[in-house]
């Protein structure tokens, strides 16, 4: 008799399982990105990394043609500055706003504008007459190229697990960092062969191209993996609830207005309470909010026969912008260290790999009599040590992830990806100071060559593990996540670009690389910060969002 008094509490003891099951990257969708054959995954890869060079050669193919649009249009230095440095600024902030967009437009509609978008900026562009034309139709370029930046790799995060994001996260970057190495080489071939107006025609063929991609583009957002939405959608059901609510008391007190004699009708409890609910509708609707478990909904919706049936109702209400606050996730993000300090670190990487970009051009222009073309090739070998770092250290990262996540139970933690930056680490600030002092010695080209390509192998190597651990670290939030580092590393690249040649004058490319030397040992640092702590303070911030107390 005792075994069998046991037994109901035994077969009781696996009721907990439903609940350790929140994770809304996981909630059941009908046609899961996740479980799309491996070809059809790697054409979205393909399609989103040629659009992701829009941005890198945008920012650089002209760069070759400055002096011949000075002189064509009559434009000052500053004026070319302020190009260059509207560009970079506009492509970093930009993106907060696509990421919003993306949340209730999806991934596909999000692409297909900034495409077309972009394309009219380079058309125009390279019709204008004036400076002034041609520095509005850079923003509007920057504008329409910065949409893939932030989207890019949420739509990664839209079809591979964390296991493999690594790899991939590493392929779709080493498209991008094509562009600044391809964009000076075609830049000098467009400008002495045709003139400058043919670096943005040639633009207009490679963006409209992308845009005739993305036409059959599969989409992969799902909103029911989105918290942007479905915090939005659970505003708007609580708001429509509390309405409900309240024609519903409306009617009650109408139909015993009917009954009740007219001596019995107004009584003090009856007026304020009507009063109460009209004072206090937002609190009902906060209130009804918290109620509604939209993740619950979705997982026992997944767990019946008919989910798309279940799911049907939600599917009717059609939010807009108005309901997207796109301020609010870009909160949620910077309010959590670990976020905070990665994307600090990230930022300073990015700026670092911009400087060393546009200084090198002026040091082989100046000081070693380079044309154009010329310049274009020896930054080739920055951009190859960019490409081989970001696919090789992706595919190391991988293999670090998965092996700590074996080590842990099969249980893994974001913190984890950030393991493999350890090794690049102890190589990145040697290499920088001593393309430096290459430099600033003038030696031979192929030391510069060889200092380029270790730098820009390292960097990335540390880059791109950390753009994987802000798509891990971001569940449900990943395209605001990026977007957000998008707006770092621009503002951070604009910085770099409007001190870096005053500094470069002032102290030589030995003094400027020897500063860079120090930010990158901080960035380090914060990064090392994040692996030891981030953990603690993303669950800390999660228990918080979830109303749970950390203590």
């Amino acid at each position: 008799m005792a075994n069998e008094m046991q037994d109901p509490h035994q077969g009781a003891l696996p009721q907990p399982k439903p609940a350790a099951v929140p994770d809304i990257e996981h909630a059941l969708v009908a046609d899961d990105p996740r479980a799309w054959s491996k070809a059809r995954k790697l054409v979205v890869v393909a399609t989103v990394s040629a659009a992701s060079m829009i941005a890198g050669l945008g920012g650089n193919i002209y760069n070759p043609a400055i002096s011949q649009i000075e002189e064509q249009l009559h434009a000052s230095s500053g004026a070319i500055s302020l190009s260059l440095s509207l560009f970079i600024l506009i492509q970093g902030g930009v993106p907060l706003m696509w990421s919003a967009l993306s949340e209730f437009w999806g991934r596909k509609r999000v692409y297909l504008v900034s495409t077309a978008l972009c394309t009219i900026g380079c058309i125009v562009a390279a019709l204008s007459k004036t400076i002034g034309v041609l520095i509005g139709m850079r923003c509007i370029q920057a504008v329409g190229s910065s949409a893939v930046i932030s989207l890019g790799a949420a739509t990664l995060a839209d079809i591979y697990e964390p296991s493999q994001r690594g790899t991939m996260m590493g392929i779709y970057y080493s498209a991008p960092l094509l562009g600044p190495s391809l964009g000076p080489i075609l830049g000098g071939v467009l400008t002495q062969g045709f003139d400058w107006r043919a670096t943005f025609w040639f633009l207009a063929i490679f963006v409209g191209v992308c845009f005739l991609l993305f036409i059959p583009f599969k989409d992969t957002f799902r909103r029911e993996r989105s918290l942007v939405y479905q915090a939005a959608l659970k505003r708007r059901l609580a708001h429509q609830s509390a309405k409900c609510s309240e024609t519903s008391t409306l009617s009650q007190v109408t139909a015993v207005s009917r009954i009740v004699p007219d001596g019995e009708k107004k009584t003090e409890d009856d007026v304020p309470a009507r009063g109460k609910s009209e004072g206090n509708e937002e609190d009902a609707i906060d209130s009804l909010a918290r109620d509604i478990d939209l993740e619950k909904q979705q997982q026992q919706a997944g767990r019946s026969s008919t989910p798309d049936a279940d799911a049907a109702p939600i599917n009717e209400i059609k939010l807009s912008l108005a309901d997207v606050n796109p301020v609010k996730p870009i909160v949620h993000v910077l309010r959590r260290m670990n976020n905070l300090t990665i994307l600090t670190a990230s930022g300073l990487i990015f700026a670092y790999s911009y400087s060393i970009a546009y200084t090198c051009s002026r040091t082989l222009a100046n000081k070693y009599d380079y044309n154009a073309l010329q310049i274009g090739l020896v930054l080739l070998a920055f951009g190859v040590g960019s490409l081989l770092g970001s696919v090789l250290g992706g595919r190391y990262s991988d293999h670090v992830f998965r092996k700590l996540k074996a080590s842990n139970g099969g249980v893994s933690q974001a913190e984890m990806r950030l393991q493999s930056t350890m090794v690049p680490m102890l190589f990145l600030p040697p290499s920088v100071i001593a393309y430096g002092w290459v430099c600033e010695r003038h030696v031979h080209v192929a030391a510069i060559c060889v200092m380029l390509f270790l730098a820009g192998f390292f960097s990335i190597c540390i880059y791109s593990s950390t753009l994987a651990y802000i798509v891990d670290a971001n569940t449900g939030r990943s395209s605001s996540a990026v977007a957000t580092n998008s707006a770092f590393r621009g503002f951070s690249a604009f910085v770099a670009s409007e001190i870096a040649v005053p500094l470069q004058d002032a102290i030589g490319d030995g003094g400027l690389y020897s500063l860079w030397t120090g930010l990158m040992i901080l960035s380090e640092l914060l990064i090392l910060l994040v692996w030891w702590k981030g953990g603690a303070w993303r669950q800390k911030w999660e228990l918080k969002e979830r109303g749970v107390s950390a203590s």
